[in-house]
């Protein structure tokens, strides 16, 4: 089936059946043009909590329809690619995380978005990399903090609300091992009058040598308003902008950057999904309660 039936066929679907596409900017172009909503995990986050829909095919990873289907449990959520995990999510264990807690019952479990449903029911509060700084920036001074997974964004928090928090060591593949300084020497060598801006999953090696830092819809706006960008995130987030600014001058900090398990959904599963609606998210209602409290939490405390 050629892509334009595709398109026609996931069109009539949607409207049959009281559907909603949504699409993280990771996913590919192919797969963006067909969804509703188009956006990081915090913005898909609200939409999943917002849309009047019977139906949402979400095409991103496992977290992020576990996250909808928590926001909107009335509504039946399908992962378009049931395959598509995240390294990240799988770098902290629920018993590992039970283990530290008993050993500091004092610490405030600050859960960044990228992790499983279980471990965010074992968090104080939810963040993503668009409102961690501004949700730390609100929790009691004098009670620690221990930030999981991402060893990064956790560290970036550190220094930009001026206290300790203690880190897990897991990171994102991608920004960590596929953004390295070299790449940020490199292109400040090759395009000096660019600016480099960059994730804060990156390493710090590589934050503090960029020009500005920001999370996925922060890097999207400040694209908007900027002409020649070096951009160290995603691949397929950078093809999107440059698909949307194409009088731009807008590049790749690192061809590396690709995530596998984004990449794993096609279009034709969305159709697929669409049609068969097959391995619908399904979150305990334990696990849901508990992890419900930290993802509420963060959207009352972004307000």
């Amino acid at each position: 089936m050629d892509s334009i039936k595709t398109y026609e066929k996931i069109e009539t679907l949607k409207k049959e059946k009281s559907a909603i596409v949504l699409a993280h900017n990771y996913v590919s172009l192919e797969v963006q043009r067909a969804a509703d909503i188009v956006g990081d995990s915090f913005q898909l986050a609200k939409a999943a909590k917002e849309v009047a829909a019977e139906l949402i095919i979400f095409c991103g990873v496992r977290f992020m329809a576990e996250t909808a289907k928590l926001l909107n449990p009335g509504v039946k959520v399908i992962l378009a690619s049931s395959k598509a995990g995240c390294p990240m999510a799988d770098m902290v264990k629920v018993e590992d995380l039970q283990a530290f807690k008993a050993k500091n019952p004092k610490h405030i479990v600050v859960c960044y978005v990228n992790s499983s449903v279980e471990v965010k029911a074992y968090s104080d509060v939810c963040v993503t990399s668009s409102n961690a700084v501004q949700i730390v920036q609100k929790l009691p001074f004098d009670s620690p903090i221990l930030f999981i997974p991402d060893q990064n964004l956790g560290f970036y928090v550190s220094q930009k609300v001026g206290r300790p928090i203690e880190l897990w060591q897991g990171f994102c593949p991608i920004h960590h091992r596929g953004i390295s300084p070299s790449d940020v020497r490199n292109a400040k060598e090759k395009y000096p009058s660019y600016q480099i801006i960059v994730h804060p999953e990156c390493t710090p090696q590589v934050v503090e040598h960029a020009d500005f830092v920001g999370s996925t819809k922060q890097l999207i706006d400040y694209a908007s308003e900027h002409d020649q960008l070096v951009i160290g995130t995603e691949l397929n987030m950078i093809k999107m902008l440059q698909a949307k600014y194409p009088a731009k001058k807008i590049l790749p900090l690192s061809e590396k950057a690709i995530c596998t398990d984004m990449g794993l959904t096609t279009l034709d599963d969305v159709l697929v999904a669409l049609e068969t609606e097959a391995e619908e998210t399904v979150v305990s209602a334990e696990v849901s309660e508990k992890a419900l409290q930290a993802i509420n939490r963060m959207l009352e405390m972004s307000l």
